[in-house]
């Protein structure tokens, strides 16, 4: 169940390559969780948000060149550092390219942050959600679920004591 807060200032991308993007990035945090991004199922749980910031500011003056800010939430377990950083690269070329050279092609314009909501603290519905009930879903099998969810995190939490 990834949820991605795309800071987008108002006009940075025309609205036909910004479609393409949600698009894009929904596949980006599908694959990067460890999900099919054919799977409808998946796809009805991965959200973006966009905001509109109407102004950015870099060093106390208004940024010449858009800039852009993105959190990419998963349920604990889902990221090891080889997903983070393929989330970090994929959301940053995709937003580059969206931009179709309008502006420099500069990296260091887009910020991904890649949180991990602690289990059992994820909320939806009007109730906790936590990894085995979102894999379960996804699979379509809560005792699936409920193993995945168990085994991804024993490996992190391994992971985090060594």
């Amino acid at each position: 169940m990834p949820m991605l807060d795309a800071y987008i200032p108002s006009g940075a991308l025309t609205p036909e390559a910004e479609e393409k993007l949600m698009a894009k990035l929904t596949d980006v945090l599908l694959i990067n969780e460890g999900a099919d991004p054919s799977n409808e199922r998946t796809r009805s749980i991965a959200w973006l948000f966009v905001h509109r910031p109407h102004e950015v500011y870099v060093a106390g003056s208004r940024a010449g060149a858009p800039r852009y800010r993105f959190i990419a939430s998963v349920p604990e377990g889902q990221y090891d550092p080889e997903r983070r950083g393929a989330m970090v690269r994929e959301i940053t070329e995709a937003v580059l390219d969206a931009e179709q050279g309008a502006h420099e092609r500069d990296p260091s314009r887009v910020w991904v942050f890649t949180p991990e909501i602690p289990d059992g603290t994820w909320g939806g519905g009007g109730q906790i959600v936590t990894l085995a009930d979102i894999a379960g879903f996804a699979t379509g099998d809560p005792e699936l679920g409920r193993r995945y969810a168990e085994q991804r995190l024993a490996e992190r939490r391994e992971a985090a004591i060594a």
